[in-house]
């Protein structure tokens, strides 16, 4: 069987473990109304928000880049624990729901979070193995996708306020 496409990472990671820590970096800049672009390694996203909030709606909002990141994150993560474990898998479709209130957003009332209160996810997987080695995968999915951790595991924030 062939090595996973990731073999030879892993393997730098195992030699030299400091090498796997990274900082990823992004940076944002807001435009034209609530319209933003923002870059990471030179390739750019763009994200507003729908008219009814003000933006230009030409663009994902921000709460749904966010499950957008967590769906793209779940589907690589599918295919490279798949690659690992060496499970065939032809197909990867992954839907999610959020459920915002957006009086938390505008202020309206304290006690309802800004943020999504629940997120569902949906992830609809093909290929010729077993349900056994897919419910395998999917658990290993859920122990090691990064944006799945983020979400569910607090981290510290600290924000650094830059003024004129």
């Amino acid at each position: 069987m062939e090595p996973p496409p990731h073999a030879a990472l892993a393997e730098r990671f195992r030699q030299d473990p400091a090498k796997a820590a990274v900082v990823v970096r992004v940076g944002t800049e807001l435009r034209d109304g609530m319209h933003c672009r923002t870059t990471a390694r030179g390739h750019v996203t763009e994200a507003d928000e729908p008219r009814s909030v003000g933006g230009t709606d030409t663009a994902q909002s921000p709460v749904e880049l966010l499950l957008t990141s967590f769906a793209t994150c779940q589907a690589v993560t599918y295919r490279l624990w798949a690659d690992e474990l060496g499970i065939p898998l032809d197909r990867v479709g992954v839907e999610l729901e959020g459920d915002l209130d957006l009086r938390g957003f505008i202020g309206l009332a304290d006690d309802v979070p800004a943020g999504y209160s629940a997120i569902r996810v949906v992830v609809t997987l093909e290929g010729p193995a077993g349900a056994g080695r897919y419910r395998e995968l999917a658990d290993a999915v859920d122990r090691h996708c990064p944006v799945t951790d983020v979400l569910v595991r607090p981290i510290p924030v600290v924000r650094e306020l830059v003024l004129p």
